[in-house]
C-alpha cells in the first residue's frame, strides 16, 4: 500500500533478483568487488539480508532500542560473524538454489510485514526500532546493488529504485547529522534532503559559508564506502566550498 516503509526495500530487491536471474550461470563464479567473495557468495549475502529481517520480525522485544547510527557502528566489529553467516548460507548451494531461497525469504518477509509492525525488534546486532531495521535493509540492498554492478562492469548496471534511493539517502544524511551534530556545514543532496552537521560556527542567515552538494547516488557511494571523498571531489561529483567543507573524516558512515 502507499506509504509502506518496506516497499522500497522489496522494489530494490526485485531489481536485484531480476538482474541476477539474467546472468549466465558461470558469472556467479567470478570475483565480486568485495574481497574474498565471488558473485555466488554475494548473492548468499543478499539472501542473508532478508533472512535477518524475517528473524527480527519474529523477535519483538521490550529492550531499549539502539539509535540507528549506533546499530550500524556494530557492523565492522562483527564482520567475521557476518562473513561466517554468509558462508553458511552459500555452503554448497548453486546459484539457482540461492535465487529460489531469495524468492522464498522475500515472501516470508512480506507475510510478516502484513501483520502489525513491532515497535522494537531483536536484530543480529542488537535491539533496534523495527522501522530503523527496515532502513538498514534498504542501505544494504542499495550498497550491494552497486557492488553487483561494479563486479560485472561488462553487464548493464543494476537499476536503483528511486524510492529506495531516496529513503536510503534521507536516512544516511540524517545519520550523518546525528553522528556529527552541528551547524557549520550544510550537506545538500537535491532534491532528496539537506542537513546541517559538524561542530563549529553556527550558520543562521544567508548563504552558508560551508556547503557540500552532490547527487543521491554519489552520496550513497560515499556514505557506504563505495567511493572515496578525494576522488569524488576531484571528478566534480561532489562540490565542496568553505574551509570546513571536507567530510573525508566523517565518511563513510557504514
Amino acid at each position: 500500500m502507499a506509504g509502506d516503509p518496506a516497499e522500497p526495500l522489496f522494489a530494490q530487491t526485485a531489481l536485484i533478483r531480476d538482474w541476477l536471474g539474467r546472468l549466465p550461470y558461470d558469472a556467479f563464479g567470478r570475483p565480486s568487488s568485495l574481497p574474498g567473495w565471488d558473485l555466488r557468495q554475494l548473492t548468499a549475502h543478499i539472501v542473508m539480508i532478508h533472512l535477518g529481517l524475517v528473524r527480527a520480525l519474529r523477535a519483538p522485544t521490550d529492550e531499549r532500542p539502539l539509535a540507528l547510527h549506533d546499530y550500524v557502528a556494530r557492523y565492522r566489529p562483527d564482520a567475521e560473524e557476518i562473513d561466517a553467516t554468509t558462508a553458511e548460507i552459500a555452503a554448497d548451494r548453486t546459484p539457482d538454489d540461492l535465487l529460489v531461497e531469495l524468492d522464498l525469504v522475500v515472501r516470508q518477509a512480506r507475510d510478516r510485514l502484513a501483520e502489525p509492525l513491532p515497535k522494537v525488534v531483536r536484530a543480529p546486532r542488537g535491539p533496534i526500532a523495527a522501522t530503523d531495521y527496515l532502513t538498514t535493509r534498504i542501505f544494504e540492498v542499495l550498497a550491494h546493488a552497486e557492488d553487483l554492478s561494479a563486479s560485472l562492469p561488462d553487464q548493464p548496471a543494476v537499476e536503483l529504485d528511486r524510492r529506495a534511493l531516496a529513503a536510503g539517502v534521507r536516512a544516511l544524511a540524517g545519520m550523518l547529522a546525528t553522528r556529527y551534530p552541528g551547524r557549520s556545514v550544510e550537506v545538500r543532496v537535491p532534491p532528496v534532503i539537506a542537513v546541517q552537521a559538524i561542530e563549529g560556527p553556527r550558520h543562521t542567515r544567508g548563504t552558508p559559508p560551508n556547503v557540500v552538494e552532490t547527487d543521491a547516488v554519489t552520496f550513497l557511494r560515499l556514505a557506504t564506502g563505495r567511493a572515496g571523498w578525494a576522488s569524488a571531489v576531484a571528478s566534480g561529483a561532489v562540490r565542496a566550498s568553505g574551509n570546513r567543507a571536507d567530510l573525508s573524516a566523517q565518511l563513510p558512515l557504514l
